[in-house]
């Protein structure tokens, strides 16, 4: 029996991964806080082990036998940059440092984001792949670049796959949902800026799909004394291959909600004053809110859409529903759970 071992498994992508190791029959460990709740998973029948990223010792005593960690813990929002960098960059340090220490170092999926390769360039835009340079734009996106490249740093040293997926999407997503909320209540769908800029989402189903591929036959990172390896080898990109303006994509999850939608477009001085509103806010209360002043960044950036041929050519990957579809999905689940 595969033993895996998993990191952020009780965030939203968390709950998909565990859903489906456990229905394979891996015997999945996951690592908590005394803090977590794990209502969600425990009924999966999972092992817990109680610690932290910034404890090595615990880490490699809880690697031992494991053959393959997935680590999805990460910051998304923050009130400070190093907050972000403590955990994106300093989290992976520390868990492949433990990997490093283990007799056999496990397959190490990473999950990093489509922020740490950085939007298109202008206009009608290209889709990015795996090859090209990374260039964030925002704290968030530098951080998880940094924490790409510390395990670029240790990969002679530990197998590892970075997965870099584009908008995920899904049931118990409460970043999504703050975009159904407004549909389903006022029929209203808020543009940042004039500009058309495109999008690449996943659901977390497709997404795990993809992660478990990743740990099974995925390339790896090059070891770093190689000096001969290409460009994006050890990184895949997931998204889906529809990649529709954030307009349309309102009016998609209007359609999923069976509600009309208009379309607000918002001018960028207007997405900035709310952004330094919303992190000043979030400061004063100790509570970093979703939209701030480095989101605002990603927000008005350009066009974020990524391509997936190099896992569909590799791995096999397959979206199992088309976006639409899978959007009236996490629409009808939103009111089963009531929280619509």
């Amino acid at each position: 029996m595969c033993k895996v071992f998993v990191t952020g498994a009780t965030g939203f992508i968390g709950y998909h991964l565990v859903k489906a190791l456990t229905e394979s029959g891996r015997e999945t460990t996951c690592l908590i806080r005394k803090t977590s709740r794990v209502e969600q998973i425990h009924r999966f029948g999972v092992r817990f082990v109680e610690g932290d990223l910034s404890n090595r010792e615990s880490l490699t005593e809880a690697l031992r036998e494991v053959q393959v960690v997935y680590h999805l813990a990460g910051t998304t929002k923050a009130l400070r940059p190093g907050d972000l960098y403590r955990t994106n960059e300093r989290g992976v340090v520390e868990l492949l440092e433990a990997c490093r220490r283990v007799p056999n170092p496990p397959t190490v999926v990473l999950v990093s984001s489509l922020a740490a390769a950085g939007p298109a360039p202008a206009g009608r835009p290209i889709l990015r792949t795996e090859s090209d340079p990374a260039r964030p734009v925002s704290f968030y996106g530098h951080s998880k670049r940094a924490g790409e490249l510390a395990a670029e740093d240790r990969a002679g040293d530990v197998p590892i796959t970075v997965v870099r997926p584009a908008i995920v999407f899904g049931e118990w997503d409460r970043d999504c949902f703050l975009m159904f909320r407004p549909i389903r209540r006022w029929g209203l769908h808020l543009v940042p800026g004039y500009r058309r800029k495109y999008f690449s989402l996943i659901h977390a189903d497709d997404l795990v799909s993809l992660l478990l591929a990743a740990a099974e036959r995925g390339e790896r990172l090059p070891d770093p004394r190689n000096e001969d390896s290409t460009p994006g080898t050890g990184y895949y990109f997931a998204a889906g291959p529809e990649n529709p303006t954030y307009g349309q994509l309102g009016k998609m999850m209007g359609a999923a909600l069976g509600r009309r939608v208009l379309v607000v477009p918002i001018a960028p001085p207007v997405v900035w004053l709310v952004a330094a509103i919303n992190t000043l806010i979030g400061r004063l209360t100790r509570r970093p809110k979703a939209f701030s002043l480095d989101k605002a960044r990603e927000a008005l950036a350009g066009s974020w859409v990524c391509s997936a041929e190099k896992a569909e050519r590799q791995l096999g990957f397959r979206v199992a529903s088309s976006l639409a579809e899978r959007l009236k999905q996490t629409a009808d689940w939103y009111r089963t759970q009531g929280w619509l």
